[in-house]
């Protein structure tokens, strides 16, 4: 899978996300997550009766909405985390076969998604097909370096982690296994 050279991402106004700033998000909706899990494992009786985590993707509304409607077309098919916040949150990292409710940025539950498979790399391996996997902006590897680089290092300040090229990253491909209800 190729790479391209490292080049150090820079905060670049015209890619909205690099210049997002975190903001609050309240719990997930137990009765919404509850809710869809339920009618989930209504044709899927062989998973666990307790819902499996819930979250959000991203730090702030705007980007967690373009995300999740991504992942609802079908475009997003996987996301990147940083190792260092799996330990820091002391959480064990995503599994092949592991299932997660995706909410929106309020809490409410949207889909259930099942992990397929996962890839440990340093950020400066991530390559173009991963970052067209991920299905953000473009699409491009430049795109995913430079978004990434400005989330990680908010996600990261204050840690004593700093941002590198050779940071863990976590790749979660995944595949939507059921759609919430639309309800228009």
């Amino acid at each position: 899978m190729p790479t391209l050279p490292w080049v150090e991402p820079t905060v670049d106004k015209a890619i909205p996300s690099t210049s997002a700033q975190t903001e609050p998000s309240p719990p997930a909706d137990t009765a919404s997550v509850e809710a869809l899990w339920d009618a989930y494992r209504a044709s899927n009786p062989a998973v666990p009766a307790t819902p499996p985590p819930a979250w959000h993707f991203c730090d702030n509304r705007p980007d967690a909405a373009e995300c999740l409607a991504l992942v609802l077309a079908g475009r997003k098919r996987a996301t990147a985390s940083s190792a260092a916040f799996f330990a820091l949150q002391n959480e064990p990292l995503p599994a092949p076969g592991d299932h997660s409710v995706v909410t929106d940025f309020d809490g409410t539950a949207e889909c259930i998604i099942r992990t397929t498979r996962v890839t440990v790399l340093p950020m400066d391996q991530v390559t173009t097909e991963m970052a067209a996997t991920e299905g953000e902006g473009d699409g491009s590897l430049e795109y995913w370096r430079a978004v990434h680089w400005a989330y990680y290092a908010r996600e990261l300040a204050g840690t004593g982690v700093p941002v590198s090229r050779g940071l863990e990253v976590v790749f979660e491909e995944f595949e939507v296994v059921w759609p919430a209800p639309r309800h228009e």
